[in-house]
Protein backbone atom coordinates (compact mmCIF):
# COMPACT_ATOMS: atom_id res chain seq x y z
CA UNK A 1 0.00 0.00 0.00
CA UNK A 2 1.07 3.63 -0.93
CA UNK A 3 0.35 5.35 1.93
CA UNK A 4 1.37 8.91 1.04
CA UNK A 5 -1.60 8.74 -1.23
CA UNK A 6 -3.44 8.48 1.85
CA UNK A 7 -4.49 11.93 3.69
CA UNK A 8 -3.64 11.95 7.45
CA UNK A 9 -5.10 13.93 10.23
CA UNK A 10 -2.95 14.36 13.32
CA UNK A 11 -4.70 13.81 16.64
CA UNK A 12 -6.45 16.68 18.20
CA UNK A 13 -4.59 15.99 21.57
CA UNK A 14 -1.08 16.61 19.70
CA UNK A 15 0.38 20.32 20.60
CA UNK A 16 2.36 22.36 18.73
CA UNK A 17 5.25 21.53 20.79
CA UNK A 18 5.72 17.91 18.60
CA UNK A 19 6.79 14.93 20.87
CA UNK A 20 3.78 12.22 21.06
CA UNK A 21 1.82 12.76 18.11
CA UNK A 22 -0.59 10.16 16.28
CA UNK A 23 -2.11 10.38 12.72
CA UNK A 24 -5.12 8.72 11.36
CA UNK A 25 -5.65 8.16 8.06
CA UNK A 26 -9.59 6.79 7.20
CA UNK A 27 -10.44 4.63 3.94
CA UNK A 28 -14.41 2.74 3.76
CA UNK A 29 -12.39 -0.75 4.51
CA UNK A 30 -9.64 0.29 6.75
CA UNK A 31 -8.43 2.89 9.36
CA UNK A 32 -4.41 3.82 9.34
CA UNK A 33 -2.54 4.51 12.43
CA UNK A 34 1.36 5.97 12.55
CA UNK A 35 3.81 8.07 14.34
CA UNK A 36 3.93 11.55 13.20
CA UNK A 37 7.51 11.70 14.19
CA UNK A 38 8.35 8.65 11.68
CA UNK A 39 5.88 9.05 8.76
CA UNK A 40 7.61 6.62 6.45
CA UNK A 41 7.69 4.24 9.69
CA UNK A 42 5.63 0.95 10.25
CA UNK A 43 1.61 1.86 9.58
CA UNK A 44 -1.17 0.26 11.97
CA UNK A 45 -4.39 -0.57 10.29
CA UNK A 46 -7.31 -1.56 11.31
CA UNK A 47 -11.16 -2.11 10.20
CA UNK A 48 -13.43 0.33 11.02
CA UNK A 49 -15.02 -1.40 13.90
CA UNK A 50 -11.73 -2.81 15.37
CA UNK A 51 -10.87 1.01 15.57
CA UNK A 52 -14.29 1.91 16.56
CA UNK A 53 -13.79 -0.49 19.12
CA UNK A 54 -10.19 0.97 20.61
CA UNK A 55 -11.47 4.36 20.81
CA UNK A 56 -15.02 3.35 22.73
CA UNK A 57 -12.29 1.03 25.00
CA UNK A 58 -9.94 4.49 26.27
CA UNK A 59 -13.00 6.64 26.30
CA UNK A 60 -13.80 5.01 29.43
Amino acid sequence: MNTAALTWFKSSYSGSEGGDCVEVATQPAAVHVRDSKTPTGPVLTLSPTTWSEFLDGIAR
